[in-house]
């Protein structure tokens, strides 16, 4: 089974020019290669698509050409074209679109590298990576989970507030937990992010209101400043001003990202330690966003990010994952099975007209949840 682990890394300013060095040398190459494709297509479009073995043997060709390409690593060029490679095959299945030129403009670089012998190793008392041409980089004590043998690959990434990361991809075993034999319904809301069938509410924490005023205060400087750069004919990317600006409001938003991806972390993995069948509802998210009163709060939410790590926990931790339609979750009775009909948002609390018992709307839905998927899963 493959797992990533990223983590951030602290290079120094060699090894931080080298990196944006490797930047530069895997976008060029993607891009000859890409710009070359698109000629042979537009000359004779009957021609068949060149395999990746083909395309990397041009490498030599273009080494000897542009002599600098020989300063980095050699097998983050190869990556970037077996990238391109598999990244048209995806399209011609259908599952992409178009591959696209890369720009130096872009705000998130990255390239990507494999293990090629001892180029990647780590040590784990000095908390440091071993990354081909970089040598010993300082990185975060995230990394020192891994094995050495276990390593497949190494993606070094900027973000768009200029912090670097990586992201470690290595083969793990199967990490079974033991079976505990219960099972939950999940129902997600905005107030409570999850609540759970057992009555339990994991509380949100409203990032979008949190960091409001500070993405206001900087996006307001960062228009003004770009206003101001364009005016005076400075290029954007020059303009030390507007870069400044555009980095406080990257971190803000990627302070919100890393904080809520961490409180989503924390919920799944409490909900896969203490629970065998686990069931959420498979919520209609582009639907809920056309109510622009709740738009904001549905999209600070990130019930997608939820879902999705939750799947892959349960399939790591042997646990089982269902999603059932909510459809009326929150209108029929879990004792009794009445049909109450709809109710506006504000009604948080009823009572079942049928056999009188006083529900919480959530953990209500909750359990209503719980018991369609546990029905669906004796159908199988």
């Amino acid at each position: 089974m493959y797992k990533g682990i990223e983590c951030k890394i602290y290079p120094n300013q060699q090894q931080a020019d080298i990196i944006q060095m490797t930047f530069g040398h895997t976008r060029f190459i993607w891009n000859q290669m890409l710009g070359m494709l698109n000629e042979r297509y537009q000359n004779n479009k009957a021609l068949k698509m060149l395999s990746y073995c083909t395309l990397s043997s041009l490498i030599p060709q273009l080494k000897r050409e542009h002599t600098w390409l020989k300063d980095v690593d050699s097998v983050a060029i190869q990556c970037s074209v077996k990238t391109l490679s598999e990244t048209f095959e995806r399209f011609f299945k259908g599952f992409c679109r178009y591959p696209k030129f890369k720009s130096r403009k872009q705000h998130q670089q990255s390239y990507l590298s494999t293990i090629r012998g001892q180029n990647i190793r780590l040590n784990y008392n000095q908390r440091y990576i071993k990354l081909p041409k970089l040598g010993w980089v300082k990185c975060k004590p995230s990394v020192q989970h891994i094995e050495n043998e276990r390593i497949q690959s190494v993606t070094v990434k900027q973000r768009p507030s200029g912090k670097y990361t990586i992201s470690v991809l290595v083969t793990s075993e199967n990490q079974a937990l033991t079976k505990t034999g219960k099972s939950v319904g999940i129902d997600l809301g905005v107030s409570d992010f999850a609540i759970t069938s057992d009555g339990h509410k994991y509380p949100s924490q409203k990032l979008h209101l949190k960091y409001q005023r500070q993405l206001h205060y900087w996006e307001k400087r960062m228009a003004r400043r770009r206003l101001k750069a364009k005016a005076t004919g400075i290029d954007l990317k020059d303009a030390k001003n507007y870069q400044k600006s555009r980095q406080h409001v990257a971190r803000i938003h990627e302070k919100i990202t890393n904080t809520r991806k961490n409180d989503i972390h924390k919920i799944t993995t409490d909900l896969v330690e203490n629970y065998d069948d686990i069931v959420i509802e498979d919520l209609k998210t582009s639907n809920m966003l056309k109510n622009h009163k709740l738009a904001r709060s549905i999209a600070s939410q990130s019930w997608h990010l939820f879902k999705t790590i939750l799947t892959y926990k349960c399939r790591i931790y042997g646990k089982q994952l269902r999603c059932v339609n909510p459809y009326k979750t929150s209108q029929y009775c879990s004792n009794c099975g009445y049909d109450s009909g709809k109710k506006a948002l504000a009604i948080r609390h009823w009572t079942c007209p049928s056999c009188h018992t006083n529900h919480d709307r959530d953990i209500n839905a909750a359990q209503n949840i719980r018991n369609i998927g546990l029905e669906q899963a004796l159908v199988k």
